[in-house]
């Protein structure tokens, strides 16, 4: 399902869409949402590197880690870092987000030991600034591919520290933009879920195509007190969890997988749920007080149950009249119920079928009546 999750951002978007887009959702209880980013991440460089991405580069803003950080983070990955000068952009909002280090370095309180011989990172100083920000971004991506239809990826660490500085709206709009421009193949983001309203994680996932939701094995313990029974339980499941994804598909439907993840100092492993566990039936289920299905006692029962108004033969054949005549009547008056086997004719030996309507001015079948086969 990780896979998944990377082939989509992968493939990128499709003429005249807006770019595929992910939030990575985690809380307190299960705060392994930064190992999924940098897991895409570093899955994402892999697939610039080796031609099969539909963009050629990523930008990658900083808020909660150092640019040296991310780019220790794949070289541990495994990925070749001596060509990222070409295909990596990092914009650097943790270094001075808001410009304080600039000014005591104006004033000579402070001496500036920032890595200006970097390519590959650009300073923001004014995170507050949204409209700088994304100008930054798209200037980031335009060192790496430069102008027309070559396509670049944006990934942003956290969002929170977005929200820290700047309203809502002014983040979604920003998010929005930055999903609907041509050059951007796609973007994804983290956001820990536990830090703001409900309204607030629901406008963000909003914006997404694509939601992935942290959660700890054990849902027991959310919600209760810390006693010593929780606490093992806490220790047990440490360093592992599940990773629920929802894909909104083009057409409107929604798609819901789920896997296991576990946590070693070389990245975090995946692991297929097996559908014999129930888990992801389980979780595809509306979360409702009552069953949604019958037992066989139950259905039993309903199969006795006697409708009202339903015809129930008294003994004899049921006939319901289905708007045409199912009776002859012959020269006498009498009726002849038919049996439904034609008659044959004689004279030619094939069979006939003969259709009498009520009146000749009515149209076919328009004095059938609905609620024939109702006993009223």
């Amino acid at each position: 399902m990780a896979e998944s999750i990377c082939r989509n951002l992968r493939d990128g978007a499709l003429e005249g869409e807006h770019a595929p887009a992910l939030t990575i959702r985690d809380a307190i209880d299960s705060p392994f949402g930064f190992d999924v980013f940098a897991h895409v991440l570093s899955q994402l460089s892999s697939f610039i590197l080796a031609g099969k991405s539909q963009s050629r580069g990523v930008v990658v803003v900083a808020f909660t880690r150092s640019p040296s950080f991310y780019v220790d983070l794949l070289k541990r990955r495994g990925v070749d870092v001596s060509s990222s000068h070409k295909w990596l952009r990092i914009l650097d909002c943790y270094t001075d987000p808001l410009g304080w280090k600039d000014k005591l370095v104006d004033s000579g309180n402070l001496v500036d030991t920032s890595d200006e011989a970097s390519c590959m990172t650009h300073l923001c100083k004014d995170v507050r600034d949204l409209d700088n920000l994304y100008s930054l971004i798209l200037e980031s991506g335009k060192g790496l591919v430069g102008q027309g239809k070559v396509h670049l990826s944006v990934a942003i660490d956290s969002v929170n520290a977005m929200l820290r500085h700047a309203p809502m709206s002014r983040v979604a709009g920003l998010l929005s933009n930055l999903r609907s421009h041509d050059q951007v193949s796609c973007i994804y983001w983290l956001l820990h879920s536990d830090l703001h309203e409900v309204r607030v994680t629901s406008s963000v996932e909003y914006i997404s195509s694509m939601v992935a939701n942290v959660e700890p094995l054990n849902q027991s313990a959310r919600g209760q007190r810390w006693d010593l029974e929780n606490i093992f339980m806490l220790k047990q499941n440490f360093g592992k969890g599940k990773l629920n994804v929802r894909f909104k598909r083009r057409n409107g439907r929604v798609r819901m997988m789920c896997e296991e993840f576990h946590i070693e100092q070389s990245g975090i492993n995946f692991t297929p749920v097996s559908p014999e566990d129930g888990t992801i039936n389980q979780g595809l289920l509306p979360k409702v007080q009552f069953s949604l299905q019958l037992s066989e006692k139950e259905q039993t029962e309903r199969a006795k149950v006697v409708l009202p108004f339903e015809h129930q033969g008294n003994g004899k054949p049921i006939q319901i009249y289905d708007g045409r005549r199912s009776i002859t009547e012959n020269k006498n008056g009498a009726t002849l119920v038919s049996t439904g086997n034609p008659q044959k004719n004689e004279a030619s030996g094939e069979g006939e079928i003969i259709y009498f309507r009520d009146s000749d001015d009515e149209m076919p079948d328009s004095d059938e009546d609905p609620d024939d086969d109702l006993d009223i």
